[in-house]
């Protein structure tokens, strides 16, 4: 199970864990690069002096490649940026924006850049610019979301540029990452199953509620403000779409959002708290070491891999 992510990245496996604010922290981060995948720290809107504070701590943990993952909206964007330039990070990947003013910066202190994109315009775009491998996200994802499909967004994106690509949205297992491969990416993000790794530090609550989520119990909230959000249904969501049903103005939405994301997964407050999970929520079914899952995925996808071999050649 090797790729040529493995190779750009430094990594053993194509498996990268998603940047989550206040999920991806330094304990998750490491564990999940000593397994052999890329862990990611979630810098959110986060201070640069809260980042730069994981950073070291990840350093402390583990000698493998790691990355930061950076929402090009925040305010602390550029300090935050600089901030991985004079710590030589390995990877930074980017949300939220064009990263493109950025990437001599970040190029020639070695880090390698890679985009979440959710268009194949935004995908040719960037390829442009130079980056060094896109993230191609479908809307089963938790957080942020765009409108296309992991199913649909991954080979049209495969098939308009010529850097790496990987997959996430709706992968939770073997079965994900053997259909991520064949649709023609090179690796997988996860995000969702990470919530429930051992060493995450996120609220208990969260967690089970993770655990407990049923098919359907994710919802797509603030649509009208042109950056919807897929969370697990709670109070908080239902609060959301009533806004929504009465065309409620953007500052209500604003209002309402402040802060929501740490009351869940850092207070446990599960209602009133945004949880932010993807569609593949009602798959996990237990919480596990960051390695039993890299390895349970990778393993997972070789076997089915194997098997279709096999049968094409029967």
């Amino acid at each position: 199970m090797r790729t040529r992510i493995c190779d750009l990245l430094g990594i053993d496996y194509p498996v990268l864990q998603g940047g989550m604010a206040w999920v991806s922290t330094a304990e998750l981060v490491a564990a999940v690069s000593e397994a052999g995948g890329l862990g990611i720290i979630g810098s959110g809107q986060a201070p640069p002096q809260w980042v730069r504070e994981q950073v070291h701590r990840v350093k402390e943990l583990t000698g493998k490649p790691f990355g930061v993952n950076v929402m090009l909206l925040s305010p602390h964007a550029e300090e935050i940026i600089r901030l991985l330039v004079e710590e030589r990070v390995a990877v930074v990947t980017t949300g939220a924006g064009n990263p493109g003013k950025y990437l001599n910066l970040l190029h020639d202190a070695g880090i390698k850049v890679i985009p979440v994109v959710s268009s194949v315009a935004l995908a040719k775009r960037l390829v442009r610019s130079g980056v060094d491998a896109l993230i191609a996200e479908g809307m089963e994802s938790g957080g942020h979301v765009g409108e296309l499909t992991t199913m649909a967004l991954v080979p049209q994106v495969v098939d308009a540029v010529d850097v790496p690509v990987i997959a996430a949205g709706g992968i939770c297992d073997g079965r994900g990452m053997a259909a991520a491969l064949m649709l023609g990416a090179e690796g997988v993000q996860m995000g969702t199953r990470f919530i429930c790794a051992l060493e995450c530090t996120v609220h208990e609550r969260v967690k089970d509620m993770v655990i407990k989520a049923r098919d359907r119990d994710t919802i797509v909230t603030g649509r009208p403000t042109g950056h919807p959000v897929r969370v697990l249904k709670n109070k908080l969501a239902k609060k959301f779409l009533e806004l929504e049903d009465r065309c409620a103005p953007g500052e209500e939405f604003e209002k309402l959002g402040v802060g929501r994301l740490k009351q869940a997964m850092v207070d446990g407050d599960t209602d009133m708290g945004s949880v932010m999970a993807g569609q593949v929520a009602a798959m996990v079914r237990q919480v596990q070491p960051a390695r039993e899952i890299i390895n349970d995925v990778v393993t997972g996808a070789e076997n089915i891999i194997r098997h279709i071999r096999c049968r094409v050649v029967d």
